[in-house]
């Protein structure tokens, strides 16, 4: 008999490289699905893994097998502390969506390390996990995955918005739900800000001094991608290819790139609510934090946009992979076609239970 309550611990690594989310989560079914968060926390990569998971998508084969050893036994590490500071016992999985080095849907490739088999050992724990690479090989963009928990966790509202390191977007339309990426986010916004020595643009107070520059602004908002029907998806290739050379075409100060990024931000955020006629909605992502970002979004809409409780800004994304893990446990659908743009709606994800053999 199935089962209707889970403890869960789900994991999320995004593109923007903050650290490991982590969410202890219990799980209920009822009438419909509830969800109670029992602990979360941020884990910051060490600086040394940071620059490693940075440059990851330029390392040959061989050394991208390297740090995916390396990388798994590290989050192994932060599990495990995490499970210890705050004594969970019985959890029914631990379910991760590892962190992404390459996204090509198009080429039928997506890569997130950290998905080895050999995580459940370390962790002596179930493990569900490496949930996009058989949306991939059934024709979809393989992201994004996280609309099936909207639709079931947060049905109370008019769409999902997370700004994380890509701005992406969940809603219901025509009885189904429409989900994808809309532009970057804190993928662009936090490279610059580095670049003056800050990790990310707190509160957005380097782009509100800098200048918007009107011909960059013009060009990012003429990227090809603008022009396509979802589903789509982006990756960290696509910002290195396509945004970054529009950027250096012009000699300017980064604050003000800032300034022009989070406009252009806005300014695509904007486009998508006002063209689907999206009212009542669910912010989450650290770009919530962006004061400036949040501020020039409400102006440009015109309407302002009601507070998020602030677990769900950090770790709504972490909670959601768990729950991809438990409908998984459940072989329930936890990938939607509408959505990613697969031959079907299919249960993604893979399952591993320790003790496991693995080659040494």
């Amino acid at each position: 008999m199935t089962k209707n309550k889970y403890s869960i611990l789900g994991l999320m690594s995004g593109t923007s490289l903050d650290g490991l989310d982590l969410c202890w989560v219990e799980f209920s079914k009822k009438i419909n699905w509830e969800y109670k968060i029992l602990a979360a926390d941020t884990l910051a990569y060490a600086p040394a893994m940071k620059s490693e998971l940075r440059t990851a998508i330029t390392k040959s084969p061989k050394a991208l097998s390297a740090l995916n050893q390396s990388y798994t036994i590290y989050i192994a590490q932060l599990i495990n502390s995490f499970i210890k500071t705050h004594h969970i016992k019985n959890l029914d999985a631990v379910c991760s969506h590892g962190h992404t080095v390459f996204h090509q849907p198009q080429k039928g490739l997506t890569l997130q390390i950290g998905n080895l088999p050999e995580l459940a050992n370390y962790i002596s724990q179930t493990l569900v996990c490496d949930f996009r690479v058989q949306d991939v090989a059934m024709g979809g963009q393989g992201a994004p995955l996280v609309p099936i928990g909207d639709a079931l966790l947060f049905s109370q509202y008019d769409f999902c918005l997370n700004l994380g390191g890509f701005a992406n977007i969940s809603f219901q339309a025509k009885n189904q739900r429409i989900a994808f990426d809309i532009c970057p986010a804190n993928i662009t916004l936090n490279h610059y800000a580095e670049i003056l020595g800050q990790p990310y643009d707190i509160d957005g107070k380097l782009a509100a001094k800098g200048r918007l520059h009107l011909p960059l602004l013009k060009a990012l908002n003429a990227l090809d991608f603008y022009k396509k029907q979802p589903p789509k998806s982006l990756g960290l290739e696509w910002v290195q290819s396509e945004v970054f050379p529009i950027v250096n075409n012009y000699n300017l100060d980064p604050c003000s790139v800032l300034r022009t990024l989070v406009e252009h931000t806005a300014l695509q955020i904007v486009d998508v609510l006002v063209s689907q006629n999206l009212q009542t909605g669910l912010f989450s992502g650290g770009g919530v934090l962006n004061s400036f970002l949040m501020l020039r979004i409400v102006q440009i809409l015109g309407r302002p946009i009601p507070s998020t409780n602030r677990k769900l800004i950090h770790y709504k994304e972490a909670l959601v992979f768990g729950f991809l893990g438990v409908l998984k446990l459940r072989q329930e659908v936890n990938c939607l076609r509408s959505v990613t743009g697969a031959k079907e709606d299919h249960s993604s994800g893979k399952i591993y239970c320790p003790p496991l053999r693995v080659n040494a």
